[in-house]
């Protein structure tokens, strides 16, 4: 990274980076949210999926290509601003840590930086997903309560005010502070992995940053899917079904279906991440270079 750090363009390149995420990554979210809130079968009945690609055909079949991409006017929407705020904050949390424009950040200063991006982010992200978890989920089960996701946040401030569209938040912050942490952190350690002696990392080639990118992908919903689970359950969850907020929903997972079940979803999460985070990095990466040649002293 050469020159000083412009939170401003990581703003910028990220929004980018977040759009291109979700045209790669929304087909297999749907399909995540679908395996992870499908309802336990009755006695003697199968499954309504059988797994991610049980749910791509029957989603396919039923739906068509639209249905793979359903509700991604709200992740257009969320993720442009989430993503800009996001790699704001890895900007700014690099600042803030260097003394000189030019000191090289150790990796747990950047997985620091990278916390702080997900502090950020939470504040936008936490509405945005239980409204999002709950359109999906009202087309799979058929009964259709929400017109859109405005009509959503009327009805949620309706019942329970601010509360209501900001239900999760803690589990939110819970899956997305350490793993933005990860996701940065080994995105820049796979850079420098990859980078050939004596070069810099402006030079890394196109496979080079789709890798890293998809990698990081992979690291950070490592570390974030157990709460992610725990999240899309208590976001989709009747109210008052867990009074004492994430901890019973952690017994109840535990209780009726085990440790594994906190890794539900895992296949169609990582098919995803690895994609999606490969387009979101380039397109961060490209949009970087197109803002270092606009306005080179920004």
């Amino acid at each position: 990274m050469s020159g000083p750090i412009s939170p401003l363009k990581n703003f910028f390149a990220g929004g980018f980076g977040g759009v291109c995420l979700v045209f790669a990554g929304h087909p297999l979210d749907t399909i995540k949210v679908r395996l992870q809130t499908q309802p336990k079968p009755k006695p003697g009945e199968s499954l309504l999926y059988a797994g991610t690609i049980d749910c791509f055909k029957k989603t396919l079949a039923k739906e068509g290509i639209k249905g793979l991409y359903k509700g991604m006017a709200a992740p257009i929407i969320g993720v442009t601003p989430m993503f800009a705020v996001c790699f704001f904050g890895f900007g700014l949390g690099k600042k803030l840590q260097q003394r000189t424009p030019d000191d090289i950040l150790t990796y747990p200063q950047l997985f620091a930086a990278g916390m702080l991006s997900g502090v950020f982010t939470t504040a936008i992200m936490a509405p945005g997903e239980r409204i999002k978890c709950l359109l999906q989920i009202q087309a799979s089960t058929g009964e259709l309560k929400y017109a859109g996701p405005m009509d959503c946040v009327k009805q949620l401030y309706r019942e329970a005010g601010i509360r209501g569209v900001y239900k999760g938040t803690a589990l939110t912050l819970m899956r997305d502070v350490p793993a933005s942490g990860m996701y940065f952190m080994s995105y820049e350690w796979l850079k420098n992995l990859l980078t050939p002696a004596g070069k810099s990392h402006n030079e890394l080639s196109i496979p080079s940053v789709l890798f890293a990118g998809g990698m990081a992908g992979i690291f950070n919903w490592a570390v974030a899917i157990p709460p992610d689970v725990l999240k899309s359950r208590f976001q989709t969850a009747p109210e008052g079904k867990y009074p004492n907020g994430f901890r019973d929903v952690l017994r109840e997972l535990i209780r009726e279906e085990g440790v594994a079940s906190l890794y539900k979803g895992f296949n169609a999460v990582m098919l995803r991440a690895f994609p999606a985070n490969a387009a979101c990095f380039l397109g961060f990466e490209l949009a970087m270079k197109f803002l270092n040649w606009l306005a080179p002293n920004l």
